[in-house]
């Protein structure tokens, strides 16, 4: 065939990813208005709670936001500040707040444990030592978190049948292009299409900025050492708790989360990293979100067809329908960074599909410095016998 021919074939390919993309931005702002009318359950069961915060460095509003745990609306609580190095520059701060706060209530676990190549759950396993409550709540140190948090994200441990129980994010304070462009890959993308799946039925999600737990439950699901080569452990604990019979509860309640890239590079790095894993854990669904980019293949359709007004004017229709269905999700959630960082928006779109074909050739990460290789399920493998800590 020549080459004309293949852009023909081209051409009427685009037209799938266009229409089911179209399709499924419209059905995104229903899902979500549907979603965030759900009522939240009742406050009234309100035992001890154990609250593990992981700290590693000095992140961006570090101190505003390990604050606000620290003062929630909540009878009977303790904060476990997770820390791994002794040396880190946060340990100031969170010993300045253990001070200033509630230093009867607030813990600062120092514990350089290596069960594995997560460096997340190592933190975290530190802080569990000294937890003293079976209501265990696993909370990210960027999220800024309202007074009723506690209250909130409990109360459905209540039903002995819940396993988890977890909160969607957005992501706020953007302040560099990248930082915009990761912003929009969570609020714009990511999170509309968790509740899309939720009120659908299509799948479940465990989001690991904000998680509440019994921790019988966790130790039944093998506890967090079993997590502690996964690359995205929340996931992994999410498939362990819906695979067992309990109910993984999503609550209506939406929390903030600091956006945080030091540069350009750490949001590339992450975007391919996060795709790589989500094709491992669930290929088919994964290679199916192709039919759904709708901007990407606009945009190819009328590189192809550049001199016919039709095509320009389906790329036209597609970022409008883009554009709006974007915002009326942003207004529903509340969200006004992605109002701002709209124009964005096609860009992070055409780096998407790019993020999408990059998953399928590349199988290494670095985590902390450290080279892994990304197997099946989303495990970590050392790439080197000898990594350098």
């Amino acid at each position: 065939m020549n080459v004309g021919q293949w852009r023909e074939i081209l051409s009427w390919f685009c037209l799938l990813p266009i229409a089911g993309g179209i399709v499924y931005n419209l059905l995104t702002v229903v899902t979500t208005k549907i979603f965030l009318e759900r009522s939240l359950p009742k406050q009234d069961f309100q035992p001890g709670v154990s609250v593990l915060k992981p700290v590693r460095g000095l992140e961006k509003n570090l101190e505003v936001n390990l604050r606000t745990i620290a003062q929630q609306n909540y009878p009977a609580y303790e904060v476990i500040y997770c820390v791994q190095d002794p040396e880190d520059p946060a340990l100031a701060v969170v010993k300045k707040l253990q001070a200033e706060l509630r230093p009867e209530k607030i813990i600062v676990a120092v514990d350089q444990v290596e069960q594995g190549a997560n460096g997340k759950v190592n933190n975290l396993l530190g802080g569990l030592k000294q937890a003293k409550y079976d209501i265990l709540v696993i909370s990210d140190s960027d999220t800024h978190l309202r007074p009723d948090y506690l209250a909130t994200i409990v109360s459905p441990l209540a039903d002995p049948l819940v396993g988890c129980v977890t909160t969607p994010f957005k992501l706020t304070q953007a302040q560099t292009w990248y930082e915009a462009l990761e912003l929009l890959t969570i609020n714009a993308d990511f999170i509309p299409s968790v509740l899309f799946a939720e009120v659908t039925g299509a799948s479940k999600a465990c989001l690991g900025p904000s998680i509440a737990i019994r921790r019988s439950t966790l130790v039944q699901l093998g506890g967090l050492t079993a997590l502690a080569d996964y690359l995205v452990e929340d996931f992994e604990l999410g498939k362990r708790v819906w695979t067992s019979g309990l109910k993984m509860v999503l609550l209506p309640y939406v929390i903030d989360a600091v956006v945080d890239l030091e540069q350009w590079q750490s949001w590339w790095s992450h975007q391919i990293y996060w795709d790589q894993n989500t094709y491992l854990a669930r290929p088919a669904p994964f290679l199916a979100t192709v039919i759904i980019r709708a901007v990407p293949f606009a945009l190819v359709l009328s590189l192809c067809r550049w001199s016919e007004p039709w095509a320009w004017l389906i790329l036209l229709i597609t970022l409008v329908i883009r554009y709006g269905t974007a915002a009326m999700v942003a207004q529903e959630l509340g969200d006004g960074p992605t109002l701002r960082y709209l124009p964005l928006l096609p860009l992070r779109d055409c780096c998407g599909l790019i993020f999408w074909a990059l998953s399928f050739s590349q199988r290494q990460v670095l985590w902390r410095g450290v080279p892994y290789r990304l197997t099946k399920g989303g495990k970590m493998v050392l790439t080197s016998p000898n990594p350098k800590n």
